[in-house]
């Protein structure tokens, strides 16, 4: 009954996006009605400037704000794994946490207020755009890469590092060597979490964005105040092929080093 269940829950969530995928390559112009195959939503794709224009404003964004994230994250987590009780520690630890819990709304709303703000006392920013964008993605990317940080020093084998200071290395050597090789897997992880939530995000992007700044999420999300297209079915399907890759690049890598950890060396 439990695998019932579980194989139901599977298919409620994964069918919209099998038929989604499905119509992407449908002849009809209306995205939910089979019209016969075609790949000429696939053509169209690639001929919408604007969406192109989207999408790779997307990618920049949420790459470099998974950057910045991840670096400002690192910081994050080793002042509240590493660093001991200090005067406001609490709060602090409450502030850094606060975007995980936190409605979008009603941070994209307090964003919007700060730039309104700085921008009325020092006129800076001239004009939301992919900067505001871009620091407000990267404010809340930070608060997820800095829990995946502070979890893996939290239990890291401390003895290593001492190992190394007895033997006179520098800390930032055995910050390079030892501690930062260590937690790269979690770092890695925060980094693509970051970019995920970055090219997902539409409230944020939303509230920070100006003209000529529209990123992927907000463009599908106007269109659907006049009707959406194969189009989307066809980006959707590109998507979801290129993440599919990516998972198959994964796997295959993590199955190359358990194969390579899992092989005794040769013995001449």
């Amino acid at each position: 009954m439990s695998r019932l269940m579980l194989w139901a829950g599977l298919a409620f969530l994964w069918a919209p996006v099998i038929l989604m995928v499905a119509y992407a390559f449908s002849d009809s112009r209306t995205p939910y009605l089979w019209g016969g195959f075609s790949l000429r939503w696939f053509e169209a794709l690639w001929a919408n400037e604007r969406l192109l224009e989207a999408v790779w404003l997307s990618l920049r964004i949420a790459a470099a704000s998974a950057s910045l994230a991840t670096l400002l994250g690192l910081v994050l987590g080793w002042v509240l794994a590493r660093h001991g009780p200090f005067a406001g520690r609490a709060i602090f630890g409450a502030l850094a946490a606060a975007p995980l819990v936190l409605p979008e709304v009603v941070m994209g709303l307090a964003l919007l207020l700060l730039l309104v703000g700085l921008q009325a006392l020092t006129g800076w920013p001239a004009q939301r755009g992919a900067l505001t964008v871009w620091l407000a993605h990267s404010a809340l990317g930070m608060a997820f890469v800095a829990v995946l940080v502070q979890a893996r020093l939290a239990g890291l084998d401390r003895r290593l590092e001492e190992a190394a200071a007895d033997l006179g290395a520098h800390p930032l050597t055995i910050f390079r060597t030892i501690t930062l090789p260590l937690i790269m897997p979690s770092l890695g992880a925060g980094w693509a979490l970051a970019f995920m939530l970055s090219l997902d995000d539409v409230v944020l992007a939303s509230f920070t964005t100006g003209p000529g700044a529209t990123t992927l999420p907000v463009y599908l999300f106007s269109l659907l105040r006049r009707g959406l297209t194969p189009e989307a079915n066809a980006l959707a399907a590109v998507m979801l092929s290129g993440a599919g890759l990516m998972l198959l690049l994964v796997l295959g890598i993590l199955a190359l080093r358990r194969r390579r950890v899992e092989t005794p060396p040769s013995r001449e």
